[in-house]
């Protein structure tokens, strides 16, 4: 089972009401990864006003949350923040929210909206990658064949790592589990079976990123 995560990290910028609220955000694998993002960009923007933190370490039914207003007034912060984190269905993802105060109050509504808003906006930003299981392999390929074989790893998801040339072309290659075997009745139909697929390691937790996106 897949499971989308960040893919690098984003930053994005709102203001309201001459309040600047700097959202960042970043792939986090544990919740002392989480953490020490969040010293970071306090360590970044040490005049601010406010820092509010919020992540979600995990997927599906093993997930930590966390969130904190950070001085704002309850509820008005980290709560909205990280619903809409967590709506994204993101995992394993940290995100810290700096506001410089304007000097203009915003109520209690305007603080959620601008919190939320200002989520939404490094959430659109964000790249995603995968968490999944994978497979690397190893083959060798004449050179006639290269171009079509490199077509033939784009097709089923796979990545080209390694590309070694000498009297043949040496591929190392990392696929997804589920999609190794299309892979290899592809690479046999292309080379007629003289080819073969060696596998030289596995990772349940490896990070592909998303077909279509960079």
């Amino acid at each position: 089972m897949s499971r989308i995560i960040p893919g690098g990290e984003a930053r994005a910028e709102i203001v309201i009401d001459k309040s600047r609220f700097i959202a960042a955000a970043a792939p986090a694998f544990s919740v002392e990864e989480a953490r020490a993002f969040l010293l970071r960009i306090r360590a970044e923007f040490p005049d601010a006003s406010h820092h509010v933190p919020a992540f979600v370490i995990g997927h599906g039914n093993s997930v930590i949350t966390h969130c904190s207003d950070d001085g704002e007034p309850s509820g008005t912060a980290g709560r909205p923040a990280l619903a809409v984190l967590q709506g994204s269905g993101l995992g394993d993802v940290a995100a810290v929210i700096t506001r410089y105060f304007g000097g203009i109050k915003l109520g209690t509504g305007g603080l959620v909206r601008a919190y939320s808003d200002a989520m939404r906006e490094v959430l659109a930003r964000l790249p995603r990658a995968e968490k999944v299981a994978t497979t690397d392999v190893m083959t060798v390929i004449p050179y006639p064949l290269l171009e079509r074989i490199r077509l033939a790893v784009s097709d089923n998801g796979g990545l080209i790592l390694d590309e070694d040339f000498a009297a043949d072309v040496t591929l190392s290659l990392r696929f997804k589990d589920e999609a190794l075997e299309k892979f290899k009745a592809d690479l046999t139909n292309l080379t007629r079976g003289r080819a073969e697929v060696i596998v030289v390691g596995r990772n349940p937790n490896a990070i592909m990123p998303l077909a279509g996106t960079s």
